[in-house]
């Protein structure tokens, strides 16, 4: 039988991942090995100087506290060691993982590391905007179809894929778009505020302005009302760089 294994950054908790496990259930054995609590923009992070508890969280659920990538590691290299599910999803983010936002990813960062590991994944964000209510129902049933297809066709080694799904019904989206990664202008990124005590403090995260305009994008599909798939290659490496600096004069 297939084995599907689910996580996520949102937290075992959260209304997309239960939205994930109902919609794929279907398709094989699942398994969900998720963060005990919140956990979005730990990136690509392990724990590894203090020891990590898995606890059960139902039949075939497991909450662990560590991020997202322990989670995988763990579920692939522990619990499921003998018999390694045929792919991971996960998600369903609550919110956009758009251009250069994925480096920051929990949701994104647990689908590396299965496919460091040699699990084929998919990594799926529902895009809302603050103020609107997310509706689940159609990245659900993406999920489903896209997980359908790698389990029939495969991955290329070494790429996963990320997705994201408008908020919007099926009825009311405009096509898949395969695109690339784009680019997300930024706003202040660092408030800087005084607490009751008179101390300076800092909060990380501004609010973005805007995104770069254009065409091929996964911001530009989204906005258009279509869901957006981005193969994302591990090898960072840029080898047109590489025959630039083979050209310095370094010795």
């Amino acid at each position: 039988m297939v084995r599907i294994l689910l996580s996520n950054d949102d937290g075992i908790a959260s209304e997309g991942l239960r939205v994930l496990y109902e919609s794929v259930s279907g398709l094989g054995e699942v398994s969900v090995v998720a963060p005990d609590r919140e956990q979005s923009a730990a990136g690509h992070s392990l724990s590894l100087y203090r020891p990590l508890r898995i606890d059960p969280a139902g039949e075939g659920w497991f909450a662990v506290d560590g991020t997202p990538t322990d989670c995988v590691n763990l579920a692939l290299n522990g619990l499921m060691k003998d018999r390694r599910p045929d792919i991971l999803i996960s998600g369903i983010n609550k919110g956009g993982n758009l251009g250069d936002d994925i480096t920051y990813s929990g949701t994104v960062a647990a689908a590396m590391e299965a496919t460091l590991l040699g699990v084929p994944s998919v990594a799926i964000s529902l895009v809302h905007e603050n103020g609107e209510t997310p509706n689940f129902g159609f990245a659900g049933s993406f999920a489903r179809r896209i997980a359908g297809e790698v389990l029939d066709r495969g991955l290329r080694e070494g790429v996963l894929l990320n997705v994201n799904v408008p908020n919007i019904s099926e009825e009311d989206c405009q096509g898949v778009r395969i695109t690339h990664q784009g680019k997300r202008v930024y706003g202040n990124a660092v408030v800087e505020k005084i607490d009751p005590r008179g101390r300076e403090y800092f909060w990380i995260g501004g609010n973005s302005l805007s995104w770069v305009k254009e065409v091929g994008t996964d911001f530009d599909a989204v906005a258009n009302g279509c869901v957006s798939i981005t193969p994302i290659r591990l090898d960072l490496t840029d080898y047109e760089a590489m025959k630039d600096i083979e050209k310095w004069d370094l010795g």
